[in-house]
């Protein structure tokens, strides 16, 4: 038996997802000998799954009104060839990962054309946490055959509003496992006893880079000048990033090391076993620091131009911009946006959190409690059980 699945996703997280349910539905495929093909757009951890990329969408991806501009053209241009090769050589069914903006067009535009091709979202705009004007949704409900949902809350709230909901629980739960040893860390990073890590990961769109990294490594220094056993950490998800770092680290006087692209998933586990404190964007990476209970404090900012249009015109609410803090809505991890974010504001709560133990047990709580909202072991491969047991 021959099936075809196309996927849409973009960005560096939308990658590491896609690449998961990748692999995930070949296993599945392989158990049924059914022999799948998948195509689409994604980035370089899918195509080493096995998926066609028909376009590295990794690199056109941006927070923001103003910043997205230079990225329009070249986005519909994308969407205009996906679109035809969806008509011409019709899919078993069409996954959307993430991606909000286009995916959503992608969607609705095959649902208006009425061909007849399942549509599953997987990883869906986080709707329940934020709303834009006057408390509309997207119209993901009216083109989604099924929602794979990695929250409950946003199962409850597609439920409610009518969607064929699928709860599968959070990917990230599966890819959390046991550190390695602190002193076997040492051994691997060449850390003296006494040195530990100020971990950053400021970045996986090049804005921002512009926005976000020269306050994060201003804030270092400072923390290292205070305590000069902390070594910085930047793991780079993008290998074009890797030189920016290095020229941020001698530009602002941080001692520290990048971590390449291709050495990232090696080093990774190490890095985090001997992670004091973390310096990130608001998005996946929270999730995945909450589940090792790595400390964090997210900072972001986009243009004062994205900023008044969207809080102006737009209307966009949002109580908190970090995925950890919107699913309990309780503040368990520091955050910092727009004016917030400032690197003494950042400097002042990272000493907090180093030399306080109510500010590491009101974190080490709030994880805790997280950790029962987002499911059991085995998310990516229930939703690709799923998905194959949809189109045989």
């Amino acid at each position: 038996m021959n099936k075809k699945i196309f996927i849409s996703t973009g960005e560096v997280s939308g990658d590491l997802h896609g690449s998961l349910l990748s692999k995930a539905l070949l296993e599945e495929a392989k158990k049924k000998s059914i022999d799948l093909e998948i195509c689409g757009l994604g980035g370089e951890r899918m195509k080493k799954e096995g998926v066609k990329i028909l376009k590295d969408t990794t690199s056109i991806s941006a927070i923001g009104i103003w910043e997205a501009l230079p990225l329009i053209i070249p986005t519909m241009i994308i969407q205009k060839r996906f679109y035809k090769l969806l008509k011409k050589y019709p899919p078993d069914c069409l996954i959307l990962i993430d991606y909000m903006g286009p995916n959503i067009k992608i969607g609705t535009k095959l649902k208006r054309s009425r061909t007849k091709i399942p549509i599953f979202y997987y990883i869906a705009p986080q709707e329940w946490a934020w709303r834009v004007g006057n408390n509309t949704t997207t119209n993901l409900i009216n083109f989604s055959d099924k929602i794979f949902a990695i929250f409950k809350k946003e199962a409850a709230f597609y439920k409610k509003r009518g969607g064929n909901v699928f709860w599968v629980g959070h990917p990230m739960i599966d890819l959390t496992k046991k550190l390695p040893p602190k002193k076997e860390a040492r051994t691997i990073l060449s850390l003296r006893s006494d040195e530990n890590i100020l971990l950053l990961m400021p970045a996986s769109r090049p804005q921002e880079l512009k926005f976000l990294l020269p306050t994060f490594m201003i804030a270092a220094r400072k923390l290292q000048q205070k305590y000069p056993s902390l070594i910085v950490y930047i793991p780079s998800c993008r290998k074009v990033f890797d030189e920016k770092f290095n020229d941020a680290f001698r530009k602002y006087q941080v001692k520290g090391k990048v971590i390449s692209q291709k050495d990232n998933a090696r080093l990774k586990p190490y890095v985090y076993a001997l992670t004091k404190i973390a310096f990130c964007k608001s998005g996946t990476v929270n999730m995945e620091l909450a589940l090792y209970g790595i400390p964090q404090i997210v900072g972001y900012r986009v243009s004062r131009i994205t900023a008044f249009i969207a809080k102006k015109i737009l209307n966009f609410k949002v109580r908190f911009i970090s995925p950890v803090n919107l699913l309990v809505n309780k503040l368990i991890i520091p955050e910092f946006v727009q004016r917030e974010f400032d690197e003494k504001k950042i400097f002042y709560k990272s000493c907090k959190i180093l030399e306080g133990k109510s500010e590491k047990i009101k974190i080490k709580k709030g994880y805790a409690f997280l950790k029962k909202e987002l499911g059991e072991e085995g998310v990516v491969q229930r939703a690709a059980k799923e998905i194959i047991n949809s189109i045989i």
